[in-house]
């Protein structure tokens, strides 16, 4: 949608609220609703205001220390919310309702460089000072129960009904059982703007995916975080629930693939595919994905949960290693020539989609920059290999992310520093918790 059409959709009544919105650290959709008059008024050229808690709290909203940018001690004040007119669009699922995505800056212009929107051009700009952009997809599962987020709640999240009770892999028989509400997200999300390729079953209980195409990765990190606040959102009007949590139950996680090639920006070459015609370029490029796999998969796995998706044999990976067409590896090579690209496997549904391309990109520059040889592709199953394993844990995930020379030298002291201090968070919320499992292990028989 264009300012235009924005301005005579206001004046002729269809339009009344705008939605100012930024990704938080949990790549989540927050911000205000604005009257449409306020925000083409005021906003639109000045920004809004908006409180830097949001990139300094925990999953609950609460508080917490160690942040540098925000904190009691500062006084929790404002940072700017500036749109980016780029990303205006229609939310069809609420009435009368538009969208646009801001970028975050300080009062004297300068930018919030912790948010995970900067930190992902930041990466870009990297790129195109090498004449090169980023394409992506990303494809995210979750499961559906038709059961309402309010009743999950209610009941400790226990006895939920899933959408399928059986596994829907493929199935036309078993999506057809939850396509009134997938094919809603559907048609909804293409209103939205974005390009819908595909939806399909999966293999836990209730468990589906929908695909969109590829495009350029700031686009695409966009498009992932309005598809997963608007798919939550269109559930609840249709009394179901989704969750994207990397494992809900000891069935198979929801996974989020990511793939991702580079283009030619400029010049004869412009918008072809730079691996397609540079292998040098592509081998080195993945050869740093495998370098750096083990010290960026903070970035990767953000939390406690993440982890208990890397289970053997349950196409999730475990294995440091890269194949051609080859899902037991945590980087899967597909296509050719124009479609050649790399495939992340190692991400969950939970993942921060700005955050897992900037470091697929800075990885991957670490490996261009320093000519990084690529080791040959494995064959057979990884699970059972000797490569190098994926953490298992979020300590030491964040231990190798504390440590690691091109997280610091790609994203700067400040960023790593940040994000260190959500992992230390997310741990202590996870050690202090009582859980089922510790009631029903040791109630009676410890």
């Amino acid at each position: 949608m264009t300012i235009e059409e924005l301005k005579k959709a206001v004046a002729d009544g269809t339009v009344d609220t705008v939605l100012l919105a930024i990704a938080d650290m949990e790549g989540r959709m927050q911000g205000k609703r604005l009257t449409a008059s306020h925000f083409l008024g005021e906003v639109l050229d000045h920004g809004a205001e908006g409180c830097n808690y949001l990139l300094a709290v925990d999953v609950d909203m609460e508080t917490v220390e160690g942040y540098e940018m925000s904190s009691w001690s500062r006084g929790y004040g404002d940072f700017q919310m500036k749109p980016d007119l780029d990303t205006l669009r229609p939310v069809p699922w609420q009435p009368g309702t538009v969208m646009v995505i801001a970028d975050l800056q300080w009062e004297d212009g300068s930018e919030v460089v912790a948010s995970p929107r900067q930190i992902l051009r930041r990466q870009l700009d990297r790129l195109a000072e090498r004449g090169l952009i980023a394409n992506a997809g990303t494809e995210l599962e979750f499961i559906v129960f038709k059961t309402s987020y309010e009743d999950a709640w209610r009941s400790a999240f226990r006895e939920l009904e899933p959408a399928n009770l059986y596994n829907v892999d493929y199935s036309l028989l078993g999506t057809a059982r939850v396509e009134p509400l997938i094919r809603r997200i559907r048609n909804e999300m293409a209103a939205a703007g974005l390009t819908v390729e595909n939806s399909k079953g999966e293999c836990n209980l209730g468990q589906h995916e929908i695909n969109f195409r590829y495009g350029e990765a700031l686009k695409t990190a966009d498009e992932h975080a309005i598809y997963k606040n608007g798919a939550k959102e269109i559930a609840a009007q249709e009394e179901h629930s989704i969750t994207f949590m990397a494992k809900f139950n000891e069935r198979e996680g929801n996974s989020c693939h990511i793939h991702c090639s580079l283009a030619h920006s400029g010049g004869e070459q412009e918008g072809s595919n730079a691996f397609g015609g540079d292998r040098q370029l592509f081998e080195r490029f993945l050869a740093g994905q495998l370098a750096c796999l083990r010290e960026m998969t903070l970035m990767y796995a953000p939390y406690a949960n993440s982890y208990k998706r890397f289970v053997p044999g349950s196409f999730a990976p475990t294995a440091v290693a890269w194949g051609e067409d080859n899902r037991t590896c945590s980087l899967r090579v597909v296509g050719h020539g124009e479609s050649l690209r790399l495939e992340n496997r190692l991400p969950g549904a939970d993942v921060n989609p700005y955050l897992a391309l900037s470091a697929m990109i800075a990885s991957g520059l670490h490996g261009v920059d320093n000519e990084l040889p690529l080791e040959p592709a494995f064959e057979g199953n990884a699970y059972e290999s000797d490569a190098p394993r994926v953490p298992t844990n979020l300590y030491e995930a964040r231990d190798l992310f504390a440590a690691s020379e091109v997280a610091r030298d790609s994203f700067g002291e400040e960023v790593v520093d940040h994000y260190l201090n959500r992992a230390r968070i997310e741990i202590e919320a996870v050690e202090a918790a009582v859980t089922d499992f510790d009631k029903y292990r040791g109630f009676e028989r410890l």
